[in-house]
């Protein structure tokens, strides 16, 4: 059986933009005059470093109130973790498990995700390409849902200011989250799978 045949093998390079097959000695897509190269520079060592950055930031986004609410001579702050333990105990089990999916269980998953694929390339860590490829499409594409919490944050702000009783403005952490999401996805997008099959061709 003969060996499959890779477009790196033969100099050429997809392009980002349109997605055009296009001699890597051009270095410009032939049809955009965007930047071509066989794989993304630095592809692993921006997506570990933006990855360190969103762990480094998970803390204080879990830690620290996500709004604050004052009223007539009271004033209080409330994480992630404790809305959702106070939507669950106002029978709003709906609101209280899409909270703690959207911005607890998605963001460490997509963190573990892509620091495996990272190991993966490297060769620390087995799995099939098909597999792994498979894991950066599906973190890719739900990693953007983990920001619903902040929409919400936004909604209540407005809600709530329409009335004279209360306030409620958000609070240290939901700038701290809203960065998770923010370099998670950019972790995700710096990210190159053909690194995957590439590691996967040279070990097989």
């Amino acid at each position: 059986m003969s060996t499959p045949s890779f477009a790196a093998d033969q100099g050429l390079a997809s392009c980002h933009t349109c997605g055009r097959l296009s001699p890597a000695t051009d270095h410009h897509c032939r049809r955009c005059g965007a930047k071509l190269h066989l794989r993304k520079p630095n592809s692993l060592a921006r997506t570990v470093a933006l990855l360190l950055a969103s762990i480094a930031l998970y803390v204080p986004a879990m830690s620290l109130p996500v709004m604050n609410v004052s009223g007539i001579g009271s004033e209080d702050g409330g994480t992630i973790i404790s809305g959702v333990i106070t939507f669950w105990e106002m029978g709003s089990y709906p609101v209280a498990i899409i909270i703690f999916t959207a911005s607890v269980i998605i963001p460490v998953l997509k963190i573990v995700a892509l620091a495996w694929l990272c190991l993966a390339a490297t060769g620390k860590v087995g799995g099939t390409g098909h597999r792994l490829a498979l894991t950066y499409h599906v973190t890719e594409i739900v990693g953007r849902w983990s920001m619903i919490d902040v929409f919400v944050v936004a909604i209540l702000v407005c809600l709530v200011r329409l009335g004279t009783l209360m306030t409620i403005t958000p609070g240290p952490a939901a700038l701290s989250f809203a960065s998770v999401v923010i370099l998670t996805m950019l972790a995700a997008m710096s990210f190159d799978p053909r690194l995957l099959w590439d590691r996967q061709r040279r070990t097989s």
